[in-house]
């Protein structure tokens, strides 16, 4: 009988084990209220029960600290409380409980804006979670601009297409003509909904044979942006600002016009970077940048 009560013990002690570890390799979805204005509009469900929003936040960081600390890969999601009513009311789910809450959040690992938790204190998950945020809406508007525009009225091309090929080529000319170093690249396109903005780090060598390194998404998030502008024909603008090392900073810049993506002089990028774009006041320029001409990126010829 000993030897029988030492057996289920010893099994009950390896199922738990086991169970453990495959805990450890089942991810979790945390939902994250990053905003005061999305919290204070949660304090509605008497099922939430946080009334403080600094409080709320540092409780979020020691749950993901201890969900850590067990070896488990979590992934935050933004939670949107317009999104999750409407969510609610298209399934005919109850919104003042944790249950529906913990669906939608898990929805929302899928489908929203999220990003993998890797130890961040909660200040800086906040921001980084807003800028993903702001980042795949702008890519989505973007791309959505892109489609709706149509085909040429002469030649019956697509002009979303066609502009994104320009586009593309067009970032491979400005990342070669910048030479080595560090380059932090920004494309801003104006339109009726919004500032459409996107932001490119690019490093190269003096190698020609090593290809540029370029962060993660970002390629593709400029190349649309800028895609877009090119397409609509509207204004817009594009610098590119260049640290290497042994000489200052350079900076290079370009205006959207009708379609094409024309260099700046000299004189015109010192401009640009000399007045707030607020308050059309100048600001004093930088001491070591050199404030230099646009170089041609964009392919000669007609375009759309």
């Amino acid at each position: 009988m000993p030897r029988k009560t030492n057996d289920t013990g010893t099994h009950r002690t390896r199922t738990t084990d086991r169970r453990r570890t495959l805990r450890r390799e089942v991810p979790g979805t945390v939902g994250l209220l990053a905003d005061a204005g999305d919290f204070a509009a949660m304090r509605g469900y008497r099922s939430f029960t946080f009334d403080d929003h600094r409080d709320y936040l540092h409780h979020v960081d020691g749950l993901l600290r201890s969900l850590a600390a067990q070896g488990i890969h979590t992934t935050v999601a933004l939670f949107d409380p317009d999104e999750y009513v409407q969510y609610c009311g298209e399934n005919g789910l109850d919104p003042d409980t944790a249950e529906t809450r913990a669906r939608f959040t898990a929805e929302l690992a899928g489908s929203g804006t999220v990003l993998p938790y890797t130890g961040q204190p909660i200040d800086e998950l906040v921001p980084l979670l807003v800028d993903e945020a702001v980042r795949q809406a702008t890519w989505e508007y973007a791309t959505g601009l892109l489609a709706e525009v149509g085909r040429c009225a002469d030649c019956g091309e697509d002009i979303g297409r066609a502009s994104f090929e320009r586009a593309t080529h067009a970032l491979e000319r400005l990342v070669a003509g910048a030479g080595p170093g560090h380059h932090h690249f920004v494309c801003s396109v104006p339109t009726e909904a919004q500032q459409l903005v996107a932001v490119l780090h690019a490093d190269t060598t003096d190698d020609p044979d090593t290809p540029p390194r370029i962060e993660g998404r970002e390629g593709l998030d400029f190349v649309t942006v800028l895609a877009a502008g090119l397409a609509l024909g509207g204004p817009g603008g594009l610098v590119v600002r260049t640290t290497a090392e042994g000489r200052g900073d350079r900076v290079h810049g370009w205006r959207l016009d009708r379609g094409r993506l024309t260099a700046l002089t000299a004189a015109a990028v010192f401009n640009a970077y000399c007045t707030d774009a607020d308050t059309g006041d100048p600001v004093a320029p930088e001491s070591g940048v050199e404030y230099c001409p646009g170089y041609e990126v964009d392919a000669p010829g007609p375009h759309h």
